[in-house]
């Protein structure tokens, strides 16, 4: 198995819709795919469900059965390997509101080995600032639920329990990955590149970049208008607030919803900094910064 981690925020999507569009190339090299059709995306059709928080002491019992009954249906007979990208293997992104970071990670990751049936060969995983992770989050969240001002929760997101070294521990300690690919978010290039770094043997196929921009975040006038309307109780379809931001996706005025004062940036951007040097010095880590 060939392991795309995500993270959140990070271009997962775009990675996912390349693999769709050259799923017929990957394919006749002996490359099965797995990913979810979130965002449309065609052909994704992995579920994968993975212990929350609330039910983490469950993974053996409960959610191991289920994902081993999901992994096996991607087992090629005359397949080569298994090219497998979700990024909510580490958890979900709600629970950056309250400090924690991925905070059922050890578990997840745990259910996964013990549910893949092949080893994993090698593993990538695109790492990003953690003021832009957050402010994104919070703003990929709120174009369809209605979301406390993120102010709210700017102190607990600076006093974040941990970040990606610790993150990067639980993978090297649980999923026992032979060769870990850690990529800063700025180096990432194209979704192309990626699938290289994670493949290397994929890299002379003639492999196509979409040309389709992927999640994009909406802008403040988008917000303004989408939270108004969650906030009255109403909901919308997927179609009605995807409308909404892109009739309101050239009005790139700030008005503040989602930002970090001058002092914390400094705060999250240099403990991200000494945790990019901390990663570089990890074993077995190949760190592209």
């Amino acid at each position: 198995m060939y392991l795309h981690l995500g993270a959140h925020r990070t271009g997962t999507s775009s990675f996912q819709m390349m693999l769709a569009q050259n799923r017929e190339v990957l394919r006749a090299a002996g490359y099965d795919l797995a990913y979810p059709g979130r965002d449309d995306i065609p052909g994704g059709d992995l579920a994968l469900r993975l212990p929350q928080p609330r039910n983490k002491d469950q993974w053996q019992d409960r959610f191991v059965p289920n994902a081993t009954i999901e992994m096996r249906k991607y087992a090629g007979v005359d397949s080569t390997a298994l090219i497998l990208s979700e990024e909510n293997i580490p958890g979900r992104m709600i629970h950056f509101g309250a400090g924690r970071f991925y905070p059922a990670a050890e578990e997840r990751f745990k259910t996964l080995a013990q549910a893949a049936g092949a080893p994993i060969l090698r593993a990538l995983l695109v790492v990003r600032d953690y003021a832009d992770l957050y402010i994104s989050a919070y703003r990929k969240r709120a174009e369809d639920n209605h979301s406390d001002p993120f102010e709210n929760d700017r102190r607990n997101m600076l006093r974040m329990d941990r970040g990606w070294p610790e993150l990067v521990e639980l993978i090297q300690q649980h999923l026992k990955v032979r060769e870990l690919v850690v990529v800063e978010y700025g180096h990432r290039g194209r979704s192309v590149d990626l699938l290289g770094h994670l493949v290397p043997h994929v890299r002379a196929l003639p492999i196509v970049e979409p040309a389709k921009r992927m999640n994009p975040s909406p802008t403040d006038a988008a917000l303004d208008v989408l939270q108004a309307i969650y906030a009255r109780g109403e909901t919308l379809e997927r179609e009605a607030w995807q409308k909404i931001i892109v009739a309101h996706k050239d009005d790139r005025a700030s008005r503040g919803i989602s930002e970090f004062t001058k002092r914390q940036n400094r705060i999250l951007r240099g403990r991200y900094a000494e945790d990019l040097d901390r990663l570089a010095q990890m074993p077995d880590v190949e760190l592209l910064r």
